[in-house]
């Protein structure tokens, strides 16, 4: 895996973080997905395998416009489905008590909410549906998540290629470090998978986001 890294090419891996972060903000397979761990494994890998700065800052734009964009789609689902969202009854993250969780925190905070779920990997999945459910204004929508996607994702993935750059000196560290990180990653992917699959497997209940 740490050969594949080191060999694969910047379009790679932007398609790679890029494919992520979309799928983590546009579905409810992003759940699972362990976002803020790729971008922060990203930078050190672009870091650690000698890519250039301009490369990682492509990243991180390819990293933002994802954002936009996955939010975007998640926020058209709501607007189809409507206030009548389908859970999963007695499911880990899509349930009743996290959808209203979620409406409580936009109700209360509005246009800040739509900033602080970026920050908290269920409720950053479960924002864009519900702000379409709802009837979120969309252009508040739209400017909140452009905002949060900046201050997220390139954030996270630059944060991750700088403090690698400046342990540049300490190779075998960052090496050592990088392995372990993608070991990190990939089975966290695949238990989110797992995970994903059990929950879709429960039984769907109606929740009426009005109530």
């Amino acid at each position: 895996m740490l050969e594949f890294v080191q060999s694969a090419g910047p379009v790679m891996i932007w398609l790679v973080v890029a494919g992520f972060v979309f799928c983590e903000c546009a579905f409810i397979i992003g759940l699972f997905l362990p976002g803020d761990s790729l971008l922060l494994t990203a930078g050190l890998a672009m870091a650690t395998t000698g890519h250039s700065s301009m490369s990682v800052w492509g990243l991180a734009v390819a990293a933002f416009l994802a954002a936009i964009a996955g939010n975007h789609v998640g926020y058209r689902i709501g607007v189809k489905m409507g206030d009548h969202v389908l859970a999963k009854k007695d499911g880990r993250y899509l349930n009743a008590h996290n959808l209203h969780r979620v409406k409580e925190l936009m109700d209360k905070h509005g246009f800040f909410s739509v900033l602080i779920a970026r920050w908290i990997p269920w409720v950053r999945t479960l924002c864009p549906l519900v702000a379409g459910a709802v009837g979120m204004d969309k252009r508040k929508f739209t400017f909140a998540s452009v905002l949060g996607s900046l201050i997220w994702a390139p954030f996270l993935l630059l944060v991750g290629y700088y403090a690698s750059s400046a342990l540049k000196d300490y190779k075998f560290v960052l090496d050592w470090a990088l392995r372990g990180m993608i070991v990190m990653l990939v089975v966290g992917t695949i238990i989110g998978i797992v995970g994903y699959r059990r929950e879709m497997s429960k039984q769907n209940v109606t929740v009426d986001l009005e109530d």
